[in-house]
């Protein structure tokens, strides 16, 4: 196959990426610089001023900016306009807040803040693959790309929408794609339907009687019941969920009471978790018997407790057309036997999800772990870093997608 450049390991086939390889080091340091800039979401000041800079000399026919507060949208004109379509390609660039335990020279600036899930990288990729689609226009139609703030817990996605994004820019489809450390460079992951699960928030509020731990018969231990509610919480989904249905509920946090009273039981407890689920109906079902178990676990005990059940990210499910047609993309690039086409879904949760309800598309997964521990690291994590080695497939990715959705016809 023609245009066939080693990277990361592998062999990536194509224009797109020959011609983006070219410019691997600038795209490199957009990342680093990102990653030494982290910024939570909606105020990603910094972050989408040297997007609209690199836009800029990109030379993208236009940039719009404010979109969902912070967001940026940029777009390329192809060389013909005949069928009129619109391709949508989105990266986040939020941080997370947490400290940094690198000591590269790249590492955050920013105290308590880090980009701790590749964000950085995700933007740098799309930037390339504008730099690649301005400078070649290889494609009929006009690419919509897509900058968006606050994917972590802030719901920039659903934030953009609600601001008009796909009424400004009516896409016909729309992709995203997030690092995988736990996949090699140079491999593609797609799922022709759930790719990431439902994510909701928790909190449960226990009041009892409080009183002196010597005379615990005189009190409602608020805490004793929090334990028999985390515990029975357990039994909901082993005992009320198919087993062919995926779900989890972790309680996460416990606050009652002082540390340093060490005799004093307290009369409120307060616990918080998750829930995650794929099916809006074994959502509905979580709720319900979370609401039940909770309720009737703190009567058996004279307490009483109530569930506050937040809603936040729905499950981000893969259109199956497009699912196909991203895999087969994919397959251009790095080969058939480098594409997961059927990736186990995880219990995480993406507000990409959102776009995903209102237009078709796919979220992908790019592979970035590697044997001699760069980019390893798991998302989250204090030590992690994305794996610069994938930028240029990245970039070829998304460029890909456009050009191969909006086909040059003949002459």
């Amino acid at each position: 196959m023609p245009h066939t450049v080693s990277a990361a390991g592998l062999r990536v086939h194509g224009r797109a990426f020959a011609h983006i390889a070219a410019f691997h080091p600038e795209i490199t340091a957009l990342r680093r610089d990102l990653h030494a800039h982290p910024e939570l979401g909606f105020e990603e000041v910094y972050t989408a001023q040297r997007v609209q800079q690199a836009l800029k000399l990109c030379g993208v026919d236009e940039i719009h900016t404010g979109i969902g507060k912070t967001g940026v949208v940029a777009l390329i004109k192809g060389q013909r306009q005949g069928g009129g379509r619109m391709i949508g390609l989105r990266a986040d660039m939020d941080a997370l807040p947490m400290t940094e335990h690198n000591d590269f020279a790249w590492k955050s600036t920013h105290k308590g803040l880090m980009h701790g899930c590749g964000h950085d990288g995700h933007t740098a990729m799309l930037v390339g693959a504008a730099r690649y689609l301005a400078e070649t226009r290889n494609f009929d139609g006009t690419a919509v790309l897509i900058f968006q703030p606050g994917e972590e817990g802030y719901a920039g996605a659903k934030a953009m929408i609600e601001d008009g994004l796909f009424e400004r820019f009516p896409v016909q489809s729309v992709y995203g794609m997030h690092n995988w450390p736990g996949m090699r460079p140079g491999t593609i992951g797609i799922n022709p339907g759930p790719m990431m699960a439902a994510a909701d928030r928790i909190t449960i509020e226990i009041s009892g009687r409080g009183g002196h731990g010597a005379h615990a018969y005189q009190t409602v231990d608020p805490v004793l019941v929090a334990g028999h509610i985390i515990t029975a919480a357990q039994s909901i989904v082993s005992r009320n969920v198919r087993p062919i249905d995926s779900a989890v509920i972790s309680l996460c946090a416990m606050r009652a009471g002082e540390l340093g009273a060490m005799s004093v039981i307290p009369g409120s407890a307060t616990l918080t978790g998750t829930v995650r689920s794929f099916n809006p109906e074994v959502q509905d079902l979580l709720e319900r018997r979370l609401q039940e178990l909770c309720s009737a676990v703190a009567l058996a005990f004279g307490a009483t407790a109530s569930v506050h059940y937040e809603r936040m990210y729905p499950a981000t499910i893969n259109s199956a057309a497009e699912a196909h047609f991203a895999g087969d993309v994919a397959q251009t690039l790095v080969g058939r036997e480098h594409v997961v086409r059927d990736m186990e879904p995880s219990m995480g949760a993406e507000d990409f999800s959102f776009m995903l309800q209102v237009k078709p598309g796919a979220y992908l997964r790019i592979g970035q772990g590697g044997e001699n521990g760069i980019g390893s690291c798991v998302l989250h994590n204090s030590r992690y870093d994305f794996n610069d080695a994938i930028l240029p497939l990245g970039a070829a990715l998304h460029a890909s997608l456009v050009e191969q959705a909006m086909p040059l016809a003949a002459i």
